[in-house]
């Protein structure tokens, strides 16, 4: 988590003020709850809340945890500072710093999923935009790099719009299955807490309480959490290759926005390059590194160990705040993704004709030829194209085996770009809606 591929709004959540500020919170409603049940005095509880507009002083806790060696406790210690040593002596009553610290982490993912499905939405948007704009705007479909049949841009978009519209999916689902909270003291047992002190935590902190935990939440959670979020890089990517690509100068059908004022090269000053794109290569593999650690995460030994923490120190913030940066660039690269649509339909022809050469052999199969014939002769000419530059109509409107299959109207007729197009209404009402 570096400033230059940072947002305010994702950082705050991570800062250390903000979580002591959460852990506080755990605390004071623990005691609202403890105190409700008469395991503490009403006025304890009502005590501590007198900290709650309190700045909790960072460097403070940090010099008490230099001796302690113990946030939790460095931080408990710092509370009592505020609040008097008497009160202070309810607070935690019962609990163990997996319960706070545990409960913490899975508010501070909470929040940044709601950041994160707000990012998507705006991708989504942008995304949708794109598509509907450049529905008709037909250009040559690759596969292996290689040209294959005619598609639209719009369809390029709306592929993308519908793989995003699936992970904000599967980003909801995430955030549900990591928002619970557990304040269920040592080992899990509630053996000096009641179940009804963890109820009351996690509504008031917007969590559900852990059906089981031991003396840490499970991190199966926390995997599927960051499973998910590497899922989402890994379709940043996917836009970003595309737009890769599609401004290779030798294909030149698309090109991020170059401002006024910037600059593409060091050394060469016509450069124009796709700095974003490859940008967002580089993010979404940052983000898809913690993957693997957070899997690993899942076995932890017996009750608790703590082999989890320092991981989830790291990938907790350095993740969210990368994935909340590299979905905002996204959003802008394709808002301002300058498209040229003259220079598509120049590539599909650059071949003459020869990306309609599965229509050809389709049409010769149905007037009888057979599949391997048909392949024959359309490969025989086709080849011409490749290896000499010639123009594949003309081609088969000159070679008497076609001709004698297949009129010079029903060759001409499979040169259609229509043809290709004629569905594109059927996938966007399926990926949009009917309307």
């Amino acid at each position: 988590m570096i400033p230059r591929y940072s947002r305010k709004e994702m950082v705050d959540i991570w800062e250390p003020a903000t979580k002591f500020k959460i852990w506080y919170e755990i605390e004071a409603h623990a005691c609202d709850a403890q105190a409700e049940l008469g395991v503490i005095p009403k006025e304890s509880a009502a005590a501590v809340w007198k900290a709650k507009d309190v700045e909790f002083d960072v460097a403070r806790i940090d010099e008490i945890e230099a001796v302690t060696k113990h946030d939790v406790i460095a931080f408990l210690t710092h509370l009592a500072e505020h609040i008097g040593s008497t009160e202070a002596r309810f607070v935690h009553q019962g609990m163990t710093s997996s319960d706070v610290l545990d409960t913490t982490l899975n508010v501070q993912l909470t929040r940044a999923a709601d950041i994160l499905l707000k990012d998507m939405d705006r991708v989504l948007a942008a995304l949708k935009k794109r598509a509907f704009e450049h529905k008709d705007t037909v250009r040559i479909g690759r596969s292996h790099g290689i040209h294959a049949e005619p598609t639209t841009m719009g369809l390029t978009f709306a592929r993308f719009y519908a793989e995003m519209d699936r992970n904000k999916a599967r980003l909801a689902a995430a955030r549900a299955e990591v928002a619970t909270g557990a304040i269920s003291g040592a080992v899990g047992t509630f053996a000096n807490i009641d179940p009804r002190v963890e109820e009351h935590v996690c509504k008031m902190m917007g969590l559900r309480p852990e059906p089981i935990s031991t003396q840490v939440i499970p991190r199966d959670r926390h995997a599927m959490f960051f499973a998910t979020l590497g899922v989402i890089a890994s379709s940043i990517e996917n836009v970003a290759i595309e737009i890769r690509h599609m401004q290779r100068t030798e294909v030149l059908e698309a090109e991020e926005f170059f401002s006024k004022g910037q600059k593409g090269s060091s050394a060469m000053p016509h450069k124009r390059n796709p700095v974003l794109s490859e940008n967002l290569t580089g993010l979404s593999r940052l983000v898809r590194m913690a993957v693997v650690p957070a899997m690993e995460n899942v076995a932890l030994w017996h009750e608790r160990d703590i082999s989890h923490s320092s991981v989830e120190r790291g990938i907790g913030p350095d993740t969210t705040v990368t994935l909340d940066f590299a979905l905002n660039r996204l959003a802008g690269l394709i808002e301002n993704l300058v498209i040229y649509p003259e220079n598509m339909l120049k590539n599909l022809h650059k071949f003459k004709g020869l990306v309609m050469s599965q229509r050809v052999l389709l049409a010769l199969t149905q007037a009888g030829v057979s599949r391997e014939d048909a392949y024959r002769l359309v490969q025989r000419n086709a080849m011409k194209v490749w290896e000499h530059g010639a123009d594949f109509k003309t081609e088969l409107l000159a070679d008497p085996e076609v001709t004698a299959a297949l009129s010079p109207a029903e060759i001409e007729e499979k040169f259609d770009l229509g043809y290709h197009t004629k569905h594109v209404d059927t996938i966007f009402a399926r990926v949009f809606g009917e309307a």
